[in-house]
């Protein structure tokens, strides 16, 4: 995005500043809108080649997507209060007020480059020392200008351009002798590709064109023109709106293609496992005959690791044995192991077939996929957040509340941040296990309620199948992450404890329970 399309979007939103921040929301893993009170919504699109900073209508939605988008929702608050471009270059400061709260949050300055390939967004306290980056910049990559948290921020090299808002006629005697676009974009601030071919349009020349001294009052114009009414992105070329389009679809492809790829390994490896059981039919049938041959000769096996006898044909056998075990379980641990040759077998043969239906059908999805069309993404996207996130297992208690159990240290992380604060939490005592939120809502939980959930909680746990489990729960109010604690580590305060066995609470077995007072810490 060039400097002059910039300078048009700060001019239209600088006079109506400050303006009330109502958070943010996130659109891909290199897009963030602050949302404006108002106003609409400050779309930065901080990721190369093709950063944009504009102002949209209507309610954006999205949650964060990467660290430094949950890091920009959690320490970015507060009033817009000022935006500031110095000169007319591809960098955009934007002042952000803070917030005073239960926990306050600190004013801030994000730095805004839209520079090319080399587009980054990050986070500076109100010092200039940089707090959140997306993209590090370390001195391997630049060694004259090194972006990394704890650094402070080093602007871009100062550089030597006329200012076409300042510009005069005399000024441009530089351009004479030279192509028009390469003379604009190296002499005047402001000006890229995009503006100089519309600058060219305007004055009714080629951006080949060589410059005479007679066009230098048209050119002028020109750029005065350009100043007050540039370019808006529907005016843009051809090729830059389909790269634009190009890259917003392939965001949207990205997360789905993924998602598919993990499938097809999964598939593959079933197959794979298929094949493997359908080869080990030949060592199910030679174990069968070691049973059968050491049956057989039973009487005459005087024990040792291996035997040698004749098979049922005349020819010598030699048979490994396990010396601990009589020739009869030497026979019968033979069988068994065939047996379940056997079985792995005739499961693949009836599961092969599906599978590899289940592939082609995944493989034809990815080709789909990559065919499919922007506006066909947008309304596949609509559809997925329409149905909501789904994260962690989910259960309806006896009384229809429903319940989420986390099935990761993320999960567990996740939905105890999404949780209500008076919604319960409940987690196995001391021992490993998922986090389970009891959606209550404040509301008092029957008794029934409690123990599915703290059940759940135990069967969840490294304690699965083990008796009168003490499982404790809380309002998820008193639960908190400690600061550089990993994912699903909390502690928590003012929990009651449940004794619950740890089995399936679907299998509806009675539920013994003692209830008691007590604060705890768990990992």
């Amino acid at each position: 995005m060039e400097g002059l399309l910039i300078n048009a979007v700060l001019n239209n939103l600088t006079p109506k500043l400050p303006a009330r921040s109502l958070g943010w929301a996130f659109l891909d893993e290199g897009t963030a809108a602050l949302l404006l009170e108002g106003l609409g919504n400050l779309v930065l699109r901080y990721r190369p080649p093709n950063p944009i900073l504009t102002l949209e209508p209507g309610k954006l939605e999205g949650e964060a997507k990467t660290p430094f988008q949950r890091l920009l929702e959690a320490r970015v608050k507060g009033r817009l209060l000022r935006l500031e471009q110095v000169k007319l270059d591809r960098v955009v400061l934007l002042e952000i007020e803070g917030e005073k709260g239960f926990r306050d949050t600190a004013p801030t300055r994000l730095v805004f480059e839209l520079t090319g390939r080399n587009a980054n967004l990050m986070v500076c306290d109100m010092e200039g020392q940089i707090t959140g980056i997306d993209r590090p910049v370390t001195a391997a990559v630049n060694r004259f200008r090194e972006l990394k948290t704890g650094l402070p921020y080093t602007p871009p090299p100062p550089y030597q351009k006329l200012d076409p808002r300042e510009v005069g006629l005399e000024d441009l005697a530089v351009l004479v002798g030279k192509p028009l676009a390469s003379g604009i974009q190296k002499y005047i601030d402001g000006i890229g590709k995009e503006l100089v071919q519309e600058l060219a349009r305007r004055i009714g020349l080629t951006p080949y064109s060589l410059v005479a001294e007679a066009q230098l009052g048209i050119i002028l114009e020109g750029l005065y023109s350009l100043v007050e009414h540039p370019a808006s992105r529907s005016d843009f070329s051809a090729d830059l709106r389909k790269e634009w389009e190009k890259e917003e679809a392939e965001n949207l492809r990205k997360p789905l293609r993924e998602a598919l790829r993990k499938q097809e390994h999964t598939l593959q490896a079933r197959l794979q496992d298929y094949q493997k059981s359908l080869t080990r039919l030949d060592d199910a049938a030679q174990y069968r005959t070691f049973g059968d041959l050491l049956m057989a000769y039973s009487t005459q096996i005087k024990g040792g690791d291996r035997v040698s006898l004749e098979d049922f044909g005349g020819n010598p056998l030699e048979i490994p044995l396990d010396a601990t075990l009589s020739p009869l379980q030497n026979a019968e641990k033979y069988y068994t192991r065939a047996k379940r040759l056997e079985a792995n077998a005739e499961k693949a043969r009836g599961l092969e077939p599906q599978t590899r239906a289940e592939l082609e059908g995944l493989r034809q999805e990815l080709v789909n996929l990559e065919q499919t069309a922007l506006p066909d993404l947008l309304a596949q996207q609509r559809k997925t957040r329409a149905k909501g996130p789904q994260v962690g297992s989910r259960f309806r208690s006896p009384s229809g509340t429903e319940v989420w159990v986390g099935r990761s240290s993320k999960e567990n992380d996740f939905l105890t941040r999404s949780a209500h604060s008076e919604d319960l939490w409940f987690h196995a005592q001391g021992i490993p296990g998922s986090h389970v939120i009891l959606r209550t809502a404040g509301q008092n939980p029957a008794l029934p309620d409690l123990l599915f959930a703290a059940q759940l909680a135990a069967f969840y746990s490294k304690a699965k199948g083990e008796k009168n489990i003490p499982v404790d729960y809380a309002p998820k109010k008193n639960v908190w992450r400690p600061r550089k604690a990993a994912a699903g580590q909390v502690l928590y305060t003012g929990g009651k404890t449940l004794f619950v066995d740890a089995e399936n609470p679907a299998e509806g077995r009675e539920l013994k329970t003692v209830e008691r007072l007590k604060p705890k810490a768990e990992g």
